[in-house]
């Protein structure tokens, strides 16, 4: 080992006591505290990463730190930074004394807690903001039961998935070999957590399983009577002593058959199974055993390559402010600039996204000048929208989008790429006001596509009117005259109302708006109000219906004479005058005629000499007939019964009345005889 100085690990660089015993030799010390390093000297900081105050020291005592932290970890101590800034109770999942979970605390500050099951989550307290990530070797099993209890404690918990997805992978792949297999053999060191996990996994498969340091530790009493066996190992677990493991197990297996022997067609009766290869068949174990089962731990332990143009799928693993780190399986996450998110502004990623969040991005670039993997969503999505679209407008099948934004003409809709529908198109009339659709899915029809322009046109007016069509067909085919049904007023004229009675128009006549006669239709409804019409009459050739409200209202006439009997006194309202008399109303729809001899005791020639239009007066009820809706009535008996006529002295020629000297003609009198008896 080439150096100036003295070359530390802060506690053993790997879990494999081979290992540090072969780096210790050549000179690497493995030290317990950064007090036991020197000034000057150089010190490699392990895979599971240490606390700032530890980096801190150690730039204090001028010794150089190579940080060989694996970057699920760098990630994990960086979320937790950032979450117990915001104010975030954060919670860690994980061993407490495990080296990399005492590092994440350390950035995470003092508050930190952690737990290690379900069972004791149940302990922790109600906490108001809370942010809770994993060691990386966790289990996404024990992951999602203690999110699960912690989403009961916390209304505002942020959940960062930090499990590094190789070992996820390593560990998924693990159990499915211990299920095809009839014994496990897990390889790796003895303080090694990922190690032991993939053992304990392995058994939780219902698999014999055993954990090896080397292959010095194999027992020739595991594999008694066993046809296949599998390998597996941790991911700090040297290649030379897997293959070392596996030439052991093969002795045994070579010992066991010579004792067990060659069964009747000449196969051995055991073979063993690596990680990748799973079960094979005996012979072709036999000639291809060594070249495979390096092949597949060496598959195992690589990472996916990613090029430039690419699109692949990715797991959302953290939502920035301004960026999304996806897992895509590369050896770092990527990012996700905000503006790479879609083809329209987005205020917060948040909008879009969310962790666990399985997408599709484009690889914008393999590696920046910081060495990221940068994506884009938003390319990805429009390689994928333009050849649907493409779909759409040869189908004529709607495409669903979000309206995005209002802009000189019309709006703009986010359909995987920018669309534009103009405003003639949005509806099947005028729209007025189009920021009401901001936000809004909505489904239209494609109808233009120009790619090399990036040009998508959209009518979402076609689609409705097709749906009126078929609407308006249906109710044609099907309304019934007396049918009573519910409707919505669309516009007013001065003959009446257009009501929309699901579809299709109908006309509501002035005339059929109430008992009562109006001027305007604006008396009775006002656009927009959801009323019950009664269908008058439907002509299918043209496609009219007439509607009737009044019909759907209690008819004022069918209990008139109960309300109004012959010699009641009653208070009315003049509506208009006629040269033989007035019309009174009793009340909307009713209305009686008070003939021009009972609008006074004295002679009159026009009524608006004793009436006028609008006032109130009192009359007296003389006949009814609810037949022809016809009511007389009289305001003259109304005055004689408050004033009793005094007894009157005929002349020759004229009758002296006592009470005030006036003169009355015969012919007046007997007038009044005859009329009090009509």
């Amino acid at each position: 080992m080439s150096r100036d100085g003295p070359v530390y690990s802060l506690g053993p660089i790997i879990h494999n006591e081979q290992v540090v015993t072969d780096l210790s030799r050549q000179g690497l010390i493995n030290i317990e505290s950064i007090d036991e390093a020197e000034s000057g000297g150089t010190l490699i900081i392990r895979s599971h990463g240490v606390g700032p105050e530890v980096i801190e020291e150690a730039r204090r005592k001028n010794i150089t730190i190579v940080d060989a932290t694996c970057p699920f970890v760098s990630r994990a101590q960086k979320i937790a930074a950032e979450m117990a800034a915001e104010g975030r109770q954060v919670i860690v999942i994980g061993d407490r004394s495990h080296p990399e979970v005492r590092g994440i605390v350390a950035w995470a500050g003092k508050g930190a807690m952690v737990v290690q099951d379900r069972e004791e989550t149940k302990f922790l307290p109600e906490i108001d903001k809370a942010a809770v990530l994993a060691q990386t070797t966790q289990t996404i099993k024990n992951f999602n039961e203690i999110v699960e209890e912690l989403n009961s404690k916390s209304k505002d918990l942020t959940v960062i998935n930090t499990i590094c997805h190789a070992t996820g992978e390593r560990q998924q792949s693990a159990v499915e070999l211990a299920g095809e297999v009839e014994v496990m053999v897990v390889v790796g060191g003895r303080n090694s957590a990922n190690t032991a996990k993939l053992t304990a996994l392995c058994r939780a498969a219902g698999t014999p399983a055993y954990q090896v340091e080397t292959a010095d530790d194999l027992q020739p009493e595991w594999f008694a009577g066993v046809k296949t066996a599998g390998v597996t190992a941790g991911a700090s677990t040297p290649q030379r002593t897997i293959e070392e493991v596996e030439t052991r197990m093969k002795e045994l297996e070579q010992m066991s058959e010579n004792e067990e022997g060659i069964n009747e067609e000449g196969i051995k009766e055991e073979s063993i199974v690596t990680e990748e290869n799973k079960v094979q068949e005996p012979d072709a174990v036999e000639t291809n055993e060594e070249e495979t089962s390096q092949q597949g731990m060496n598959d195992a332990m690589d990472v996916k390559s990613v090029r430039t143009g690419e699109i692949v799928k990715g797991v959302v693993v953290q939502v920035g402010q301004d960026e999304v780190l996806v897992d895509v399986g590369a050896k770092s996450e990527g990012v996700i600039p905000l503006r790479e998110l879609a083809s329209f502004d987005v205020a917060s990623p948040q909008e879009l996204v969310k962790v666990g969040d399985e997408i599709e991005v484009y690889v914008l670039k393999a590696e920046d000048n910081e060495g990221r993997l940068i994506l884009s969503k938003e390319k990805a999505d429009a390689e994928k929208s333009w050849e649907q679209l493409q779909g759409y407008l040869e189908s004529g099948e709607p495409v669903e989008g979000t309206v995005r934004e209002v802009v000189k003409g019309g709006i703009l809709v986010d359909v995987g790429v920018r669309a534009f529908l103009p405003a003639s198109l949005v509806e099947r009339g005028y729209v007025e006001d189009l920021n009401k659709y901001l936000g809004m899915t909505i489904k239209a029809r494609v109808i233009e596509l120009n790619r090399p322009r990036k040009k998508v046109i959209l009518s979402r007016k076609v689609l409705m009117e097709e749906e009126f069509a078929q609407k308006r067909d249906e109710m044609m085919q099907n309304i019934q005259e007396g049918a009573v049904l519910r409707g919505t007023v669309r516009r007013l004229t001065s003959f009446g109302a257009f009501v929309d009675i699901g579809g299709i128009d109908g006309l509501l006549h002035i005339s059929e708006m109430a008992w009562h006669r109006i001027n305007h239709p604006s008396e009775v409804v006002s656009v927009g109000d959801e009323i019950e019409v009664a269908v008058l009459k439907v002509d299918r050739d043209s496609e009219k219906i007439s509607l009737g409200l009044k019909q759907v209202l209690d008819n004022p006439w069918d209990n008139v004479e109960e309300k109004y009997p012959v010699g009641a006194i009653i208070s009315a309202k003049v509506v208009r005058l006629a040269p033989f008399g007035a019309f009174v109303q009793l009340e909307p729809g009713v209305e009686g005629l008070v003939h021009i001899s009972h609008l006074a005791d004295h002679h009159v020639v026009k009524p608006d000499e004793v009436v006028q239009e609008g006032e109130e007066v009192k009359v007296k009820v003389l006949s009814v007939d609810k037949q022809e809706k016809r009511i007389r009535l009289s305001i003259r008996e109304v005055n004689r019964e408050r004033e009793p006529r005094q007894p009157r002295e005929f002349t020759q020629n004229k009758v002296q009345e006592s009470g005030d000297g006036g003169n009355l003609t015969i012919g007046d009198l007997v007038g009044d005889i005859f009329d009090d008896k009509d």
